[in-house]
This record gives C-alpha cells, structure tokens and sequence, in this order.
C-alpha cells in the first residue's frame, strides 16, 4: 500500500506539474503573441487571475475539504479545469478572456494545494516520502518546458494553449486512476476555523516567511521569458535556461528528506529567505543571460526549500483534519495573494526597466530573513 500510494502521488505531481510548467512561465507570453494584448494588458489578467487563485484557495478549498474527501476533490477539481481550458480557444478581446479567466483560476489552481495536501495526509497515514514524490512533479514541470520551448519555436506561441489543454487532460486522468482509499475516507472531515489555525504562533510565523519568499517570485514567474527574449535568448534556448530551475529543484526534492531529516523549518526558512535576497539582487546588478542562468541554480532554495520546510511544519503542527485547511491558507497567501499583489508592481517597474522588477523581489525577500531568524531564535 505504502508503494501504490508513493506511486500514486509522483504520478499525480508529475500530471499537474507538467501543466504548471506551461501555464506559469508561458500564459503572458501566449496572451501577448496570441491574444494581441499588450504586455501590462495581459499582466493585469495573470494578476486577477492570481487574485481568484487566492480567494479560492483561501475560502472554497477549506470548505470544501470540510466536506468532501481529498481524493474526490481532487478528481473533480481536474476533470473541471481540463474543461474549462477548451474556453481559451474561442475567447478574444479583454473583456471575455478576463471572465474565462476568473472561471479557470477558480478552479485549476486549486489542484496545487490539493496535491500538497494529499502528500500531507499519506505522510501521515502511510509515511511516504513527500519530497521523492515531490520529485517527479519537479520533473513533470522540467519536460514540459522543454517541450514547449521546443514546440514555440516550431510552431509559434499557438502551440502553448493546445498543449495546456492535453496536458489537463493528463491530469485529470492520473487523479482519477487508483486513487489510494485513505484519500477517499471522510470519516475525519470537519470545518476547522481560521482561529483555530492562527492560534499557532509557528504557523502564523512561516506563513509571513512563506509570503514574502514565494511572492517574490512574481516578477520571475510572469515576466521571466519576456526577460529572456529582451536579453535575446531564442525560444528554445529559453527553455532549456529555464529547466535548469527546475533540474535543481527536482535534485533539492530528491534528496530532501535524508538530508533535512535533522534540520529545523526555521533554518530552511532562514537559508532560502537569504538565497532569494542574492538570487534577486544578482539579476538586477547583472542583466545577461550568463548570471540569469547561474541565478536559476538557487530555486532549490527560494522555492523548493520554502515549500519544503512549509509541508514539513504542516506536518509537525496540525492532525489530519486540519492539513487541508492549512494548506488552503498557505497556497491563497503564500502562493497566490503575494504574487498577485507583487506582479502588479513588478509589471509597473517591468515597463519602466526590466531588471527594477527584480531589484523590488529581492528587496521583498529581506525581510523573511528577519522573520525567519526571529523564529529560529524562539522570539515569535
């Protein structure tokens, strides 16, 4: 049971990261080139859109997961965003694609916390190993990029949106299929109150860590492949540039758990808050693409060890039953509301000169190092 579930959940990392990797770094690019829509045009749907992601996460994902069990939210949850993907094909014009968009940010980015929550719960119940799983959705996100670098460059940006689409598809396909039965109990379900969630001091803590550290990817999330085009990268360069993030992502989640087995989350959290201040502020001292490329090296940090060290104090702090509503708090905060606000202002400074929307990233991520070394040292 422990390997079907291990299996289970790499596949299903893999599926909805494969997904992720085409709709984070390509959708503004998609919606410049294939949309016709100006660059602050489009970063204000990937904004709103992120906006939604965080109402839903925040609000709709913990009351649901009050009443139904992960397994079936996470099937349904698929199935819908594979549906909804089809939408973008007729859209056009701002104000349909920024209805289409609020519909399928309601839904798709959801998937996220369901997965991580999953993982959270067989942790528990069969003890897997969240950062091997973990693993394969780093590599899902690698071969999609790759891909679709390749596929740009053949075929135009039109081959982004169609690949979204079968890539759902996927997902919707590996949540459905052998879903392990603790995912479909709901035996232990109950609405667990926000207050109940912020009563813990260390949670509270790392969730302001979390904001600040995650949101500080905004400026890299939507407007890295515009960078790399303004520094005269070719698409397929682009996406070989960008996988390099995530193959160090992927050999950070692979060995994770045997080395960080001893370490404590206010060190993770300290050691990837000072890698985010030193991987934005070196993109911003030093526009070329050599320091773009040595700069995607620390994502095992700024994202991977962040996520890591967030997972493992859900795992330390809350039972079963309240997992999935923290988890909901963490993705609408951490991963959605703080880019969203934060895209905004990078976009601002985007259009003003590139590399200031770096230079306001890593001045975001200075105060996570206080934060976090306040909460190594026992103060918060």
């Amino acid at each position: 049971m422990i390997f079907n579930s291990q299996i289970w959940l790499s596949i299903m990392f893999f599926a909805f990261y494969f997904s992720w990797g085409i709709f984070m770094p390509y959708w503004n690019a998609w919606l410049v080139s294939e949309k016709q829509l100006p660059v602050e045009t489009a970063s204000s749907l990937i904004a709103i859109g992120l906006l939604v992601r965080a109402a839903s996460t925040f609000f709709l994902y913990p009351a649901l997961s009050a009443r139904f069990p992960a397994g079936t939210l996470l099937k349904w949850f698929s199935i819908l965003a594979a549906l909804l993907s089809f939408l973008f094909i007729p859209a056009s014009g701002y104000s349909l694609l920024l209805v289409v968009m609020i519909v399928f940010s309601l839904i798709y980015p959801i998937i996220m916390p369901m997965a991580d929550s999953a993982g959270a719960l067989l942790m528990k119940s069969e003890r897997i190993h969240y950062g091997k799983s973990r693993s394969w959705g780093s590599i899902g996100y690698t071969v999609s990029v790759f891909l679709v670098g390749i596929a740009t460059a053949m075929f135009t940006d039109t081959a982004i949106l169609y690949i979204l689409i079968g890539s759902l598809v996927f997902t919707a396909a590996a949540a459905s299929f052998r879903t392990p039965p603790v995912l479909g109990q709901s035996g232990d379900l109950r609405r667990v109150p926000l207050r109940q969630l912020f009563g813990s001091r260390r949670f509270v803590t790392a969730l302001i860590t979390c904001v600040l550290i995650q949101g500080a990817h905004a400026a890299y999330y939507n407007y890295g492949v515009l960078y790399l085009d303004y520094l005269g990268v070719n698409n397929i360069w682009t996406g070989v540039i960008l996988n390099i993030a995530v193959a160090a992502e992927i050999l950070f989640f692979s060995v994770a758990d045997r080395f960080l087995r001893h370490v404590s989350v206010p060190s993770m959290f300290m050691w990837a808050a000072l890698a985010a201040v030193l991987r934005w502020g070196i993109m911003f001292i030093f526009p070329s693409v050599a320091i773009y490329v040595f700069a995607q090296v620390f994502h095992a940090f700024t994202f991977g060890l962040a996520h890591y060290a967030f997972i493992r104090l859900l795992h330390e702090e809350f039972d079963s039953s309240e997992i999935p509503a923290a988890q909901g708090v963490y993705s609408s905060l951490g991963m959605g509301l703080s880019t969203a606000v934060l895209t905004f202002g990078a976009g601002f400074l985007y259009d003003i000169e590139p590399r200031f929307a770096f230079l306001s990233m890593a001045l975001v991520a200075v105060p996570a190092v206080l934060v976090s070394f306040l909460m190594k040292r026992g103060k918060r």
